[in-house]
């Protein structure tokens, strides 16, 4: 592994710390900094030349900040003459604007994709996109990479449990995590009234004296997370759990989350979360670096990756 480095962003520097241990590659030395009017200051500060360039970096807040960020880097790594530069985006920012769905509004997950491609980016790894389909928007390899693995070893021992999609679009997600466990599995379907303001209208299911696990990939304000598990709790269930892979976390969210009902909120470090998240007291973080570092290795082994999930 000589030929590999690995450098961190500023956005998520622990779980960067996590896969370097895990891989044994130290984190390769850079330079981040600011201007004082906050322009991104980048510098490669050891020889890239011929290397396969590994850069963690994700895209939560501030998202256009680290977006930025690591379109310098891509740049820095490639005028550096580094052979291969592979971006490991633990959370994509802007996959929720995957489509045109209204008039005259960009597709900007599209806009990020073209932009990490025109840079000279080689390859991608992520962990669970808001919409698998977005791997289309690529013409690099992508490596899609899901934790559900790992929410399912997590709840594996629990019993009379459900798995619920709170929506029509995670129902492949509600279903893998059920076929895993062995749950029967429930959606829910909703009416979104604005951004991040949704109303759950109906549970498509039997849950009645269920232990039931919300399972999808953002939570952001966690209204719509709070709004389904007290709607779920009116049906008859026992219990509300959530899965959900990046703790985006915004707002009012942690405050909504301590005065709800949910049981326990099961997430990853994918984004690095603070103090005051820690402190909520209904939240779990399991470590997704092992799973990231495996990506990494067998990647520049040219390795099949999609073997860690047999």
């Amino acid at each position: 592994m000589n030929d590999v480095v690995i450098f961190s962003g500023s956005s998520n520097k622990p779980l960067a710390e996590r896969i370097s241990a895990y891989t044994g590659i130290p984190l390769g030395d850079i330079e981040l900094s600011r201007f004082a009017d906050g322009e991104i200051y980048v510098q490669i500060k050891e020889n890239v030349r011929g290397k396969d360039a590994f850069f963690i970096q994700s895209t939560s807040r501030d998202a256009n900040f680290h977006i930025m960020e690591m379109l310098l880097v891509v740049d820095a790594l490639r005028r550096a003459s580094a052979r291969r530069i592979n971006l490991v985006i633990p959370y994509f920012g802007y996959a929720r604007q995957d489509r045109k769905d209204k008039p005259r509004v960009p597709i900007s997950a599209r806009v990020v994709v073209d932009l990490i491609e025109k840079m000279g980016s080689s390859r991608v790894i992520t962990v669970d996109l808001h919409a698998g389909q977005l791997q289309g928007f690529f013409t690099i390899p992508v490596d899609h990479l899901t934790a559900l693995p790992l929410f399912a070893d997590y709840f594996k021992n629990m019993e009379d449990i459900m798995i619920i999609s709170p929506d029509a679009g995670g129902a492949q997600r509600a279903m893998d995590i059920a076929k895993r466990l062995g749950a029967p599995f429930a959606i829910l379907f909703k009416r979104r009234k604005r951004p991040n303001e949704s109303e759950v209208i109906q549970v498509v299911g039997e849950v009645e004296g269920k232990k039931v696990i919300i399972v999808d990939d953002i939570v952001d304000t966690a209204g719509t997370l709070v709004n389904a598990a007290e709607v779920l709790l009116k049906e008859g269930a026992s219990e509300v759990y959530a899965a959900i892979t990046h703790p985006v976390l915004s707002g009012p969210a942690l405050e909504r989350l301590r005065n709800s009902s949910i049981k326990e909120l099961v997430v990853t470090n994918t984004i690095n979360i603070d103090e005051k998240a820690k402190e909520c007291g209904k939240i779990k973080v399991l470590d997704i670096s092992p799973l990231v570092g495996e990506a990494i290795i067998r990647v520049h082994e040219e390795r099949s990756v999609s073997e860690l999930f047999r």
